[in-house]
């Protein structure tokens, strides 16, 4: 079977990454590479990756990028929202190339944007092609998981995820995405500026709802700071007690006043307990724990690499992870 040849469209970190993952893939190959920077643009990406060169020079624009050869798939990581995420989508589409992306936003987007949602569906479908949001949370940790798991039960009366993450052994940029170091009155203020919030918590809840047939009466996003009990230090910071050791941030999602979906999202730096967790109240009732957690850079690269063959198999339109064939490693 040929290569799957890729455009890849963001070389950020998680480009990077992912493009680390590919050379390491047989059946997977980086044929373009888009990135809007100044310090990129004209770049060999091999070399941006730490390996030999690749012959990938990385374009300003894809119509550049694809001039000689038109690739079977698009991987974008770019942005987390909607708003910016469907133009560049659009601009893929135009070329008939189907988009796997890891913006968190696009995981489930029918209730949170509808109207952008239905654009970028209608888009797809013009093109005769899928897109596609994935990534290890959201698109599979806290929603494609726990819809999986209720597969075997009779009834289901509620469903709640625990995810908990000891942030010390991540990426320094993940470290500050979850405000560890700030004083509170920092964390709050970037907390009401909107930078500081995992991004699709409620698109996870909507996504588990849709597949659950329950109508939500309204969701909850609350976040709040956990803060140091004593001075925390590690090679990369150090965390004044009373300051701010990382982010609590809690999904509710209601169905005639009751609290049917949780979601528990707590990463901070020092937590004693790294885990994944889900639990069905239902018949049966089930309760499944990932001992250690899901370290997230290497599954959200993963997951986007794997999901690509379903994406090629699919029918065309916005799709979401319960939406394609299930997804798996493909060697």
């Amino acid at each position: 079977m040929k290569n799957i040849h890729i455009l890849q469209i963001g070389i950020g970190p998680m480009g990077v990454k992912i493009a680390q993952f590919i050379e390491a893939r047989p059946g997977l190959k980086t044929i373009a590479a888009v990135d809007k920077s100044p310090g990129l643009i004209g770049r060999d990406l091999g070399e941006i990756c730490g390996s030999a060169k690749s012959g990938v020079v990385i374009q300003p624009s894809i119509a550049e990028a694809i001039k000689k050869e038109k690739p079977d798939v698009a991987v974008l990581t770019t942005v987390s929202d909607m708003q910016r995420i469907v133009p560049q989508i659009e601009e893929v589409l135009a070329h008939g190339i189907p988009v796997v992306s890891t913006c968190e936003e696009l995981s489930f987007p029918w209730k949170t944007a509808p109207r952008l949602a239905k654009r970028l569906d209608e888009a797809a479908r013009a093109s005769g092609v899928a897109v596609l949001g994935t990534g290890v949370n959201p698109g599979y940790l806290m929603d494609a998981l726990p819809v999986f798991l209720t597969a075997v039960c009779q009834e289901v009366r509620s469903v709640t995820v625990r995810r908990f993450q000891n942030a010390q052994f991540r990426r320094i940029p993940f470290q500050k995405k979850i405000g560890a170091g700030l004083s509170l009155t920092d964390f709050q203020q970037k907390i009401e500026d909107g930078s500081l919030r995992h991004v699709g918590l409620t698109e996870s809840m909507h996504l588990i709802a849709h597949r659950m047939g329950w109508k939500l009466d309204r969701t909850e996003d609350l976040i709040s700071p956990v803060v140091a009990k004593q001075k925390i230090e590690t090679e990369t910071m150090t965390i004044p007690k009373g300051n701010a050791t990382g982010v609590r941030q809690e999904g509710n999602g209601y169905v005639g006043g009751e609290a049917k979906i949780r979601l528990i999202f707590q990463a901070t730096v020092g937590e004693k307990e790294s885990y994944d967790e889900v639990v069905i109240e239902g018949t049966p009732g089930i309760c499944s724990k990932i001992e250690g957690g899901v370290n997230g850079d290497v599954a959200t690269c993963a997951i986007t690499l794997n999901s690509i063959p379903q994406l090629l198999r699919s029918t065309p339109g916005l799709k979401t992870m319960v939406d394609v064939p299930p997804v798996s490693y493909v060697s």
